[in-house]
Order: structure tokens, then C-alpha cells, then sequence
């Protein structure tokens, strides 16, 4: 399958400290790819890098085979166009109800008619379940339903790769499925994705692939079975005992 997102020697660092070291990572169209590993392991900055709200120091960033230039406002807002992201708050505009976020984008950086930005608003939620909830504003909605409204917004752009990061650690537990359902069916529609998650059951369960970060390093790449079941890297080994004996 064509690589849609190519990581290669990816180099990120604040001042004196290195929180990507080298990072190689290739993520076909259509595949979803989980990233996991311990707090501190450079999981969030990586996606940061692809998404370029952090600017990479070292290595290549291709997407869709296009290198992007750190700091090339024109390969940036191609980027942009082509990446959308969800992050662990959900960075709804307060004053904006359900319905004017997800137009939002549409309107004002595709310049969509006001209709067309409306109807493809509208379709995008009730994919998320939220239909009739249109014309709440975010402090009438609860945090997952925020959340489904961020994920709306993102699809809004109609991107070619999704990016999560950490989409459900901000909620209460008994909210937390509601969203992964609604990854579990972009997934299913096969949205290229690439997941920060803690949650290791839809790791497990989605993922075509898991890859495995700590100190700033890709330290295993592996099927979910084959990860989960017989990991090779002894951190990952450490890992996965952990998790397993909390689930």
C-alpha cells in the first residue's frame, strides 16, 4: 500500500533535551496504526511533528510523498489541509454551537458556500451521533460529546489522515466508549489513522499495527497479536506486563 505518512530520522528537541531520537515510521493509506508506550516516551510529540505544531530539527517528514519543510508556510497549509487532528482537550470554540464548530473550517479555510459547509456539517453529526445536539454550545454538551464534536470538526476538512492523541484520557470512564466507537467506525471505513492511546483493548482490537515508544525511541513495530502476546524489546516486555496485570 502507498505510504501516506513517512518518518524518517525524525529529530525533535526542547533545549538540552532530545524527545525524538531518529524516529523512522511509515503508515500506509488505509491502516490504522496505534501508538503506545510510557508517559515521557515522545508518543505526543510525535504526532505533533507530523502534524507540524512542533517544528522536527533532524530527518524528513513526507506526506503523501511530499516532504514537508519545518516552517514552509505553503507546504504548512498544504499539511493542514491534508492532517487533521484531536487532541486530549477538545478545543471547541465556546461562543460556537455544535453545528458552527464543525462549519467552522469548511467556511472559512475552504471557502465553502454556506450550504454545502452546512449540509456537510450536519451529515458529519449524526455520524457521530449527535445530530440532536446541533445547536448546543459545548458547555451544554458533556466532555465525550464535546469530544464527537471535535472528531466532526476534524472530518470536516475532509482530511486524508487522521491523527488522536490521547482522545479519550480527558474523559470521565463511562464516556470514554462513545468515543472510541466513533474511531472504531472511522476505522472501520478504513480513515488512515494514527493513535495515541492508553486504551489497549482498542489497541488490540482496531489497530493494524502497534508501534511501541519509550525515552524518545520506536522501540518495537508489530500486529497487535504479536505484540501484545510475545514482545521483543525488554521495555516492551516490562510494558505489556503492566498493562496486563491492570486490565
Amino acid at each position: 500500500m502507498k505510504p501516506v505518512i513517512e518518518l524518517d530520522g525524525i529529530e525533535k528537541s526542547y533545549g538540552s533535551t532530545r524527545v525524538l531520537k531518529g524516529a523512522c515510521l511509515s503508515v500506509a493509506e488505509g491502516e490504522i496504526v496505534a501508538v503506545i508506550g510510557p508517559s515521557g516516551a515522545g508518543k505526543s510529540s510525535l504526532l505533533r511533528v507530523v502534524n507540524q505544531l512542533e517544528r522536527h530539527q533532524g530527518g524528513e517528514l513526507r506526506i503523501d510523498g511530499v516532504r514537508v519543510e519545518a516552517g514552509d508556510t505553503a507546504s504548512l497549509a498544504a499539511l493542514r489541509r491534508q492532517v487533521g487532528m484531536v487532541f486530549q482537550q477538545f478545543n471547541l470554540w465556546p461562543h460556537l454551537s455544535a453545528l458552527q464548530n464543525v462549519m467552522e473550517g469548511p467556511r472559512t479555510v475552504l471557502r465553502l458556500p454556506r450550504d454545502e459547509s452546512r449540509a456537510r456539517a450536519l451529515a458529519l453529526l449524526e455520524r457521530v451521533g449527535l445530530g440532536a445536539h446541533r445547536d448546543k454550545f459545548p458547555a451544554q454538551l458533556s466532555g465525550g460529546q464535546q469530544q464527537r464534536v471535535a472528531i466532526a470538526r476534524a472530518l470536516a476538512m475532509q482530511p486524508r489522515v487522521m491523527l488522536f492523541d490521547e482522545a479519550t484520557s480527558a474523559l470521565d470512564p463511562t464516556l470514554v466508549q462513545d468515543v472510541l466507537d466513533v474511531m472504531t467506525a472511522l476505522a472501520a471505513d478504513r480513515m488512515t489513522m494514527l493513535v495515541v492511546t492508553h486504551e489497549m483493548r482498542f489497541a488490540r482490537e482496531v489497530a493494524d499495527r502497534i508501534v511501541f515508544m519509550a525515552g524518545g525511541e520506536i522501540l518495537e513495530v508489530a500486529p497487535p497479536d504479536v505484540f501484545f502476546d510475545h514482545p521483543i524489546h525488554p521495555l516492551a516486555r516490562r510494558f505489556v506486563a503492566s498493562v496486563s496485570s491492570h486490565s
